[in-house]
């Protein structure tokens, strides 16, 4: 819906912002790196548990093992068991860890895994880490642990405005993201896919969750995943915390605010207001709020929509049950965030290590089917000639599914997206778009409660048997500006469990989008008995969010979607 009128007081500090903006951009600009060592992680001991465990598990030392994680609480509670589990080393890469219940916990919980002695390597995406300086800064006072930030803000840290504000006159970089997931445990054992760490991809969101996926791998796959998190952490675009965010605190003074913040218990914040002294009297408390309170996770359902148990019973028992495939993984460069392309002789040529060449490829090698699941759906016109060559010359059948309006959380991009809605459908593209509604209704897609759901997986499938599962939306973001990591699996059971999984969302949480009888209108269909069409109008909208899109459309340029 249109954003209501804002009071003055919030005109007034939004003029101030723009004044900011002018009298800061010079103060953007990313100082030089400090010299540095470059960190690679070590050789995996063979004597860890985790170690111990991934080769009692080994069906093909040449092959890696997955485990698809469609489940919200699976997925964190894996995460959380490898970082418990853990001896060595912990390399996480996120785009986005908040600062709530989910992100709070983990952080603890990677804590706990440096008094241990494990050695903790953190890096973080810099765009949404607004407020967590005090978080991160208490984490990085722990003996093992170094946080670094790719891309950071230099100046304006306080909030999102703030950070473009300041650093306006260096917008082509600072827009410019690293996209990526990857845990990785003692070398071993990896999570990676779509979800970032916070409540809403797992499940516990108050206002909204969404439908994602991850897979759990071990196996030949693991040296990869440990070059991709050492490439990018010896980045140039990294910088360790401390050289950006300055502290005249102790580590001691760091660590306990961490615990403050992060405890298992609420704790009240209070201001005492003291009475003049010539008055006399006791003081009073004015309570403001609490902070803490950061519970552990409640425990999994018994099984999830694959008919898989938590994975902390089988690691208990000394041995995983996997899916084994030959495999490949592949990331951007990270230099992709400064503009940087590969040439030859000066001539740009396609990345070959890239997400988006290897998917690209992927598609046009299918000779039957694709099935794609992508939250942010913008085919451009190279990806609209992907599609007419496959279907045209091929005779290839596609499966999109994407959220619809009301489902996205990204109204913007959405204005992209359906541009092409109609020449996808004129082609025969069978479209699909996430309802909100009738996905939280689906208890197989996981536990809304109250809460709305959305799509944020991103998978393909083709011919029944190659997968993708990774970061990469199939949009111009991830294509030109994100830098972004993906694993290729070569496997017919693991494309007939994410074909399951996507049948699930069609069936029971989505609309079917066709064209209307004029060739011109769509028409939603609800794919449940009894459903409701919808023509012309997109469905669980009100015509105020459908005349802000219209708005949009006009005025924003794809290629910054």
């Amino acid at each position: 819906m249109i954003a209501a009128p804002k009071p003055a007081a919030s005109l007034l500090r939004t003029a101030w912002l723009c004044i900011l903006a002018v009298l800061l951009a010079a103060c953007g600009t990313l100082p030089p790196p400090a010299p540095r060592p470059e960190s690679h992680a070590p050789a995996p001991s063979p004597q860890t548990a985790l170690a111990r465990i991934a080769k009692a598990s080994t069906a093909d030392p040449e092959q890696s093992g997955f485990r698809l994680m469609p489940t919200g609480q699976y997925a964190l509670q894996a995460r959380i068991e490898l970082a418990r589990r853990a001896e060595r080393t912990l390399d996480l890469q996120y785009y986005q860890i908040f600062n709530d219940r989910t992100g709070r916990y983990l952080l603890r919980t990677l804590r706990d895994a440096s008094l241990r002695g494990v050695h903790v390597r953190l890096l973080i995406d810099d765009l949404y880490t607004s407020g967590m300086d005090p978080l991160l800064l208490g984490l990085d006072a722990y003996p093992n642990v170094e946080v670094r930030l790719f891309n950071p803000f230099p100046t304006g840290r306080k909030n999102f405005l703030t950070r473009f504000a300041a650093n306006a006159g260096d917008f082509d970089r600072v827009h410019r993201r690293m996209h990526n997931k990857l845990f990785i445990a003692d070398g071993v054992m990896a999570v990676a896919g779509g979800r970032n760490i916070a409540d809403e991809y797992f499940m516990v969101g108050a206002g909204a969750n969404f439908v994602d996926l991850d897979t759990f791998v071990i196996g030949a796959l693991l040296p990869r995943l440990s070059q991709i998190f050492d490439d990018y952490w010896n980045s140039a675009r990294v910088r360790p915390l401390r050289e950006i965010v300055e502290t005249g605190a102790s580590d001691a003074a760091l660590q306990a605010e961490f615990e403050r913040l992060t405890s298992a218990e609420a704790r009240p914040v209070v201001r005492i207001i003291a009475p003049p002294a010539e008055a006399g009297g006791a003081e009073t408390v004015e309570l403001l709020g609490s902070t803490g309170g950061t519970p552990a996770p409640e425990a999994p359902p018994p099984n999830d929509v694959l008919g898989y148990g938590p994975i902390g019973a089988e690691l208990d028992a000394g041995k995983i049950g996997l899916v084994w495939a030959d495999a490949q993984a592949y990331a951007d460069n990270p230099d992709k965030v400064i503009g940087w392309k590969q040439t030859y002789a000066a001539v740009p040529i396609e990345d070959v290590d890239s997400v988006r060449y290897n998917v690209v490829e992927m598609m046009r090698r299918a000779r039957r089917e694709a099935v794609i699941t992508s939250p942010y759906l913008i085919p451009g016109p190279n990806g609209m000639e992907t599609l007419r060559h496959s279907i045209e010359t091929y005779h290839v059948q596609y499966t999109l599914v994407t959220n619809s309006l009301a489902a996205t959380d990204e109204p913007v991009v959405h204005t992209g997206y359906r541009r092409y809605r109609p020449q996808m459908l004129a082609l025969g593209v069978n479209l699909y778009e996430l309802s909100p509604q009738r996905v939280s209704r689906s208890l197989r897609l996981g536990r809304f409660s109250s809460s709305i759901g959305r799509l944020h997986a991103k998978s393909a499938v083709v011919d029944q048997e190659k997968v993708f599962i990774g970061s990469m939306n199939f949009d111009p973001r991830s294509d030109q500006h994100n830098t972004e990591m993906g694993l290729f699996i070569d496997s017919p059971v693991i494309a007939q469990q994410v074909l399951k999984l996507v049948d699930v969302i069609r069936q029971q949480g989505a609309y079917r989008v066709t064209l209307a009888a004029d060739g011109r209108d769509l028409v939603w269909t609800a794919t449940d008995p009894g459903g409701v069409d919808h023509e012309v109008e997109e469905p669980e909208t009100d015509i105020w969010t459908r005349a802000m899109l219209e708005v949009l459309s006009v005025i924003t340029p794809e290629g910054l979607l």
